[in-house]
């Protein structure tokens, strides 16, 4: 019962960093997602390098570089601050493969006909476009919402005191050393299982509106 109590209280930091991180990488993404269909080759190629990068390197491996490279560089950051761009960057690169998948999935008729009606473009992609293609792409993200939950883990190695970070301090100062690893991931489980919910509550909503 104490380690369930210590490790309950890394929950909240837990939520915090995927829920931050989470939303930096929805807004980074609208802008690598529309420069990714920008019409200088300079600024496409930008777009889709970023996004190679940020999905290519290793979370850890980029926390790393942010917190003991760049922190020290820019001046003392603090675990958290990395941690959420970090995983920010590293989510905009994943969530703007989604957007660009929800925009594939919109007919160029769409286009078509906003611009016949006479709507400019910020008003094509605000009214028409982007409702739709948020429909497609919310299986998705939703789905990588519960994988960054599960990957928040790998902040505890910067000193991030999130669910995992509390269990190994426990395990350290406790006889039984697997006991509060197997409370963490009893608690991620039920974490996840909200998101799980909410995907496939989208999931069959998007079927029924499809096969009408």
């Amino acid at each position: 019962m104490e380690y369930l109590e210590a490790i309950l209280l890394g929950i909240p930091m837990t939520i915090a960093v995927t829920v931050v991180s989470f939303v930096i990488g929805m807004v980074l993404a609208v802008f690598l997602t529309l420069g990714t269909t920008a019409k200088p080759p300079l600024v496409r190629g930008l777009a889709r390098a970023l996004i190679d990068v940020f999905r290519g390197i290793p979370p850890v491996v980029f926390l790393f570089i942010i917190f003991f490279g760049l922190g020290n560089e820019l001046g003392r950051m603090s675990p958290f601050t990395a941690a959420v761009i970090g995983l920010g960057l590293i989510s905009a690169g994943h969530l703007a493969e989604s957007y660009r998948g929800g925009l594939s999935a919109i007919h160029r008729g769409q286009f078509e006909a906003s611009s016949a009606l006479g709507l400019n473009g910020t008003d094509t992609m605000t009214r028409v476009i982007a409702p739709q293609a948020v429909r497609v792409a919310l299986p998705s993200m939703t789905t990588y919402a519960i994988s960054l939950l599960k990957d928040s883990s790998i902040v505890s190695t910067i000193g991030v005191a999130e669910i995992m970070f509390v269990a190994n301090q426990t395990a350290r100062s406790s006889a039984d050393g697997l006991m509060p690893f197997f409370i963490a991931a009893a608690i991620y489980i039920l974490l996840g299982l909200p998101l799980a919910w909410i995907t496939k509550r989208i999931e069959s909503r998007l079927h029924s509106r499809i096969s009408r």
